[in-house]
């Protein structure tokens, strides 16, 4: 007998529908699977046949033949699980089939019948619709992220016996729902550090509440010690909430890879990414035979940070030209070509030079010129002009560092207040351009309307062009700081100031 049960694969971080057709003949006993199964997805008809046996029912002895469609796109993951035993029951009439081609199955079993959760479940729960399917079966822990998606039923099960009750007497058993007022889908937030605990640095500190209010990208640049690292962190507990659907979108990202199963649902805290400075350009940016999400992916609209940027490899860093200008990256291999996001704030830190000491007002710097130029060689023109804000970051006084407590600082909650503020007021000027989400994303078109100039910022703009050398893409930049510098102040015009303020953190674009 032939049955066929639906299911899905991962392209990316889109979702395919994917037929599991199952036909039970005459033959010698085995199992033989088709459609370009990957080695997972080869080991589940052992998986499947132990955990049928124990579940209590009974596996044929037959000739079956498992073809997985289309047939030219390749599966892979253990998510077939699931729909390759429902169909084997339904082949073999130990279940009904007449409810099949209404419902989506996914989940991994384990050979005491249990479902476990797989990864993946959000973004193709967000495609049932386009696929046709209004039902979805998952295990129970991912019941949660499938019920995010509007519009779709979601079954949860905890075991393969309860799906085979199900579909023989479906009106016993409700549906998942989410109900948007409780609190079920609440992930906890990670413990952010407060920017009340940074000890002086009042430059910094402008340059971090500026880089969250639009968007920007920034790096710090400072001896040891000096509080580059601490700032940094800090970042993510100023910025914005992430709104619904912009939490929807960082889940679909962690769910494709893997991340959710023990943090909840949904992401509901703008992520920040470190990685070390051994990491390499795909794993940084994504790839593999089969493309997943790298760091910058996993940092969509939250923050990447570099620490000791320096010592990453330069051909590593040249990879993060791209997307830090577009906002996405496509990664093309021979088997498969797909678009990741990537529209995240690059935050890095780095020392003036080999010893840390250059420039600095206590201890001498020990490195020569040439050592000095070879060091800030590893950070090319191209990427330093992606930076919008360029701190200098010098060491504390001696009092600031004795103080018990700092004095004048503010909390970051009293911060994110003015940083929402000012986002808000980017994002009513961006009623007409709904793809824009801060003033970092502005492009040539938009600056020529909401960044006009009088004639002494004008002026004043093009003495620091001719005075720092900066290319037209450093100018435009200033801009757009100028503009989120503007928002911050709560003022409609760029006044002189403004630009004065913007150019101030452009001036360690080469530093030797």
């Amino acid at each position: 007998m032939l049955a066929r049960v639906w299911s899905a694969s991962i392209v990316g971080i889109d979702a395919v529908k994917v037929g599991v057709e199952v036909d039970i003949s005459g033959g010698l006993p085995g199992i033989i699977v088709l459609g370009l199964p990957d080695s997972t997805v080869q080991e589940s008809k052992e998986r499947v046949k132990a955990t049928l046996k124990n579940a209590g029912f009974a596996f044929p002895m037959r000739k079956i033949v498992i073809n997985l469609t289309p047939a030219d796109l390749r599966k892979e993951g253990p998510c077939f699980d699931l729909p390759i035993s429902v169909g084997i029951l339904a082949a073999s009439e130990q279940i009904k089939a007449d409810l099949l081609e209404n419902y989506l199955f996914l989940g991994e079993v384990s050979l005491d019948g249990s479902l476990r959760a797989v990864a993946g479940v959000l973004p193709i729960a967000a495609a049932a619709e386009k696929m046709g399917i209004a039902n979805i079966v998952v295990p129970a822990d991912n019941a949660q992220e499938a019920a995010l998606v509007e519009g779709l039923t979601v079954y949860a099960f905890e075991n393969l016996l309860e799906v085979a009750n199900f579909l023989n007497n479906p009106g016993r058993y409700k549906p998942v729902r989410f109900d948007g007022a409780t609190e079920k889908l609440h992930v906890k937030s990670l413990d952010r550090a407060d920017l009340r605990d940074v000890k002086g640095q009042a430059h910094a500190r402008r340059a971090l509440e500026i880089a969250a209010a639009g968007g920007h990208n920034l790096i710090f640049v400072g001896p040891p010690g000096s509080g580059k690292t601490m700032l940094a962190k800090r970042l993510p507990g100023i910025l914005p909430t992430l709104s619904f659907s912009e939490a929807l979108e960082v889940t679909r990202i962690y769910s494709v890879a893997g991340l959710l199963k023990n943090r909840g649902s949904l992401v509901c805290d703008r992520p920040f990414r470190s990685p070390h400075h051994s990491a390499s350009g795909p794993s940084l940016v994504g790839g593999g035979s089969f493309p997943r999400p790298g760091e910058i992916s996993l940092a969509h609209l939250g923050v990447l940070f570099l620490d000791e940027l320096t010592e990453f490899k330069r051909d590593v860093l040249e990879f993060l030209r791209q997307p830090l200008e577009d906002g996405f990256v496509a990664i093309s291999r021979t088997k498969q070509s797909v678009v990741f996001p990537c529209r995240f704030t690059l935050v890095a830190s780095t020392n003036p030079c080999p010893c840390g000491y250059y420039g600095d007002t206590i201890q001498q710097c020990t490195c020569s010129p040439r050592q000095r130029e070879q060091y800030w060689a590893k950070l090319s023109g191209p990427l330093m002009d992606r930076i919008d804000l360029q701190v200098a970051v010098n060491r504390l006084k001696p009092e600031e560092i004795t103080q018990q407590s700092p004095k004048g600082g503010e909390s970051s909650a009293t911060v994110r207040q003015r940083v929402q503020k000012a986002r808000d007021r980017a994002l009513e000027r961006f009623q007409s351009e709904p793809n824009l989400r801060c003033n970092a994303q502005m492009q040539s078109s938009h600056l020529q309307k909401w960044c006009q100039l009088d004639d002494a910022s004008r002026n004043l703009l093009e003495s620091a062009i001719k005075k720092l050398g900066l290319s037209a893409r450093a100018s435009d930049r200033i801009l757009k700081v100028a503009r989120t510098i503007a928002d911050l102040a709560g003022e409609e015009n760029l006044q002189p100031h403004h630009v004065a303020e913007a150019i101030q953190y452009r001036t360690i674009d080469r530093m030797q």
